[in-house]
């Protein structure tokens, strides 16, 4: 199998890179997280001037026309950075909603302003009993004349503080956990009855907890067929899987690389730490679990196009995975470099913070080896 790189993706990589080495170092991103704001702004709209939130739409959607591996390259060297702005919420989440399941209208209203970077989404799927169930809905839909009314509560939004617009699942029909009667909607932030708490992550990100109560939506805030979107929920959060899984790929290589440089100048008995034999064993188990989680990168995102069984087992694999591997580089990199390790100075507790709520994010390692196992 090919795993190389087109001369277009290549040189999406080194712009992406060249932006991030110029505007994006630690210290900068240290300055960004601690500010009210939490992002930047200016930034955004920089990457919608170089084509960044254009890149996985179609030139029919006023995109770009690339697919899953441009945003592998570009995710991956926003996991190098740590980069906090929400591409993943709004870009590939919230797109994939509107790229796989939106009609021709909806995409025509929604996709230009992503493009543009006028607008920023979030993505409000996650409950607090669902755990990592999908399907697993208190928040309901009840058909009011040509519409809607939505009730309900969720947990978790990553992005939310930033959006303007979100994209909400929620029961139409059947019971808590079946499978039929998932619908996904379009709401305004700013709509009557939308309230939201925000607050910050331990990795540096922002959230919300947003509560729905008696928000009326029009007909055409219906992504898809009613009590039919569950196909589609999982489709978007396999791809969010490949974009994080290529996130923290990058993220994995930073904290291999500052590792190694570290044991090779800091010094104990007169000698560089990276003499002892020991130590050299972890850091070859963490370049190994660093090249086993690019290859499942690779794969998961070149399956994203593949029938629903195969998708499903390639997004569990690669997520598990990433799981295991990204808690064992982090941890091993905070152990190889000491006290100094989880300091908030130096990036490598930084790194680790984030791969750690990678694992849990879109679920877990036990989660995900049962999906695989029951994949048919």
């Amino acid at each position: 199998m090919d795993f190389s790189f087109t001369e277009e993706q290549t040189l999406l990589r080194n712009m992406v890179q060249g932006f991030l080495q110029d505007k994006y170092d630690f210290e900068t991103r240290r300055k960004i997280v601690s500010s009210d704001e939490g992002w930047r702004k200016d930034y955004w709209q920089e990457w919608a001037e170089l084509g960044l939130l254009a890149a996985p739409f179609s030139e029919e959607q006023g995109g770009l026309g690339g697919g899953a591996i441009d945003t592998m390259v570009i995710m991956e060297e926003f996991g190098r950075a740590l980069v906090v702005e929400p591409y993943m919420e709004t870009v590939v989440l919230a797109g994939g909603f509107l790229r796989e399941g939106a009609s021709e209208a909806q995409q025509a209203a929604h996709i230009p302003g992503i493009v543009a970077g006028e607008n920023v989404w979030a993505v409000a799927y996650a409950e607090p009993q669902g755990r990592y169930n999908l399907a697993d809905l208190v928040t309901t839909a009840k058909a009011d004349g040509d519409g809607f009314v939505l009730n309900g509560y969720k947990a978790v939004v990553l992005g939310g503080p930033w959006a303007d617009k979100l994209i909400v699942t929620a029961r139409t029909s059947g019971g808590q956990r079946d499978s039929d009667g998932v619908s996904v909607f379009i709401v305004d932030k700013g709509a009557a009855g939308v309230s939201a708490r925000d607050y910050p992550t331990v990795d540096g990100r922002r959230a919300s907890e947003i509560t729905f109560e008696n928000v009326k939506l029009g007909a055409d805030a219906l992504i898809g067929e009613a009590g039919k979107g569950l196909p589609l929920v999982e489709k978007v959060i396999d791809q969010g899987i490949g974009a994080l899984c290529a996130e923290a790929v990058g993220g994995m290589k930073e904290l291999n690389d500052a590792t190694v440089e570290y044991c090779k100048t800091r010094k104990q008995f007169g000698v560089p730490i990276g003499k002892f034999q020991v130590l050299q064993h972890r850091m070859v188990d963490m370049f190994m679990s660093y090249e086993q989680s690019v290859s499942m990168t690779y794969m998961v995102n070149m399956k994203m196009d593949e029938g629903d069984v195969e998708r499903t087992k390639a997004a569990s694999g690669a997520k598990v995975q990433i799981g295991k591997a990204g808690r064992f580089v982090g941890q091993q990199a905070v152990q190889l470099h000491g006290g100094m390790g989880m300091t908030d100075e130096l990036n490598v507790g930084h790194y680790f913070k984030r791969l750690t709520m990678m694992d849990t994010l879109f679920g877990n390692v036990d989660h995900h080896l049962k999906r695989f196992t029951n994949a048919a």
